[in-house]
């Protein structure tokens, strides 16, 4: 569910294994779906989503300021739109949350994104209607209207950490707000704790592996992980419904 800018063999060893975290940790969120009994794993499921952020952040960050209207970056919209419309029916038959699925979030975030990055007119316009949308659909919308802001913050933490890395931390507990989790979290439930503490850490998680200089290299991930998202919510489907 990312672009990639760079060819072959400049790929970032960080950025592919960030990505192979959000989409295992997915997969583990979503086996509550079909097994019940593996709910626990909604606390692991929290990494996700800002790890989902941070490598479109990365992508976003890799952008000439101002080269807004590009064909890497018309595909990367083209892409995120498509698999999002693709994704919806499959995932209202697996989920009962009643949200649009997560690439509706991601799309408006990447608008939002490449204003903060381009800072033209044009980006400025774009993220201002993902802006608006985002408030008119912050009910259906996974993760809420701060969900969104969060490859935004991510696109600041990367340029200067020094000023901005806590932001997106405190967008990604923000966008937990809604599962009721701060409630149980104020009657010290440890479940509830453990998820908030794990939405706050993954960005920093992602930011470390981002920047560490990894020793070995990872499996790349590429456009096959956009069919991976609809594939793996027919996969749940299936499974539930064989039970």
């Amino acid at each position: 569910m990312t672009s990639d800018s760079l060819r072959p063999t400049e790929r970032h060893t960080g950025q592919d294994l960030i990505k192979w975290i959000a989409l295992i940790t997915m997969v583990f969120d979503h086996m509550r779906l079909a097994w019940p009994a593996t709910s626990d794993l909604f606390v692991l499921g929290r990494l996700s989503f800002p790890l989902f952020c941070l490598a479109i952040a990365i992508n976003v960050s890799r952008n000439q300021a101002g080269e807004l209207f590009t064909r890497s970056n018309s595909r990367y919209l083209a892409l995120l739109v498509l698999f999002a419309a693709l994704s919806e029916v499959p995932y209202r038959l697996v989920s009962t949350s009643g949200t649009f699925n997560v690439l509706v979030t991601l799309t408006l975030g990447l608008l939002i994104a490449w204003g903060v990055q381009h800072r033209t007119l044009a980006s400025m316009v774009l993220a201002g209607g993902a802006i608006l949308a985002a408030y008119l659909l912050s009910g259906p919308l996974m993760f809420g209207f701060y969900g969104v802001f969060v490859p935004a913050a991510l696109v600041l933490a990367i340029k200067r950490p020094e000023l901005f890395a806590l932001l997106p931390v405190a967008l990604c507990v923000a966008a937990n707000s809604r599962a009721g989790l701060f409630e149980q979290a104020a009657q010290l439930e440890p479940f509830a704790i453990l998820a908030l503490l794990t939405a706050a850490l993954a960005p920093l998680l992602g930011l470390s592996l981002y920047w560490a200089p990894l020793p070995f290299k990872v499996l790349p991930v590429t456009q096959w992980s956009y069919w991976f998202y609809p594939g793996h919510l027919v996969a749940v489907l299936g499974i539930r419904t064989l039970m």
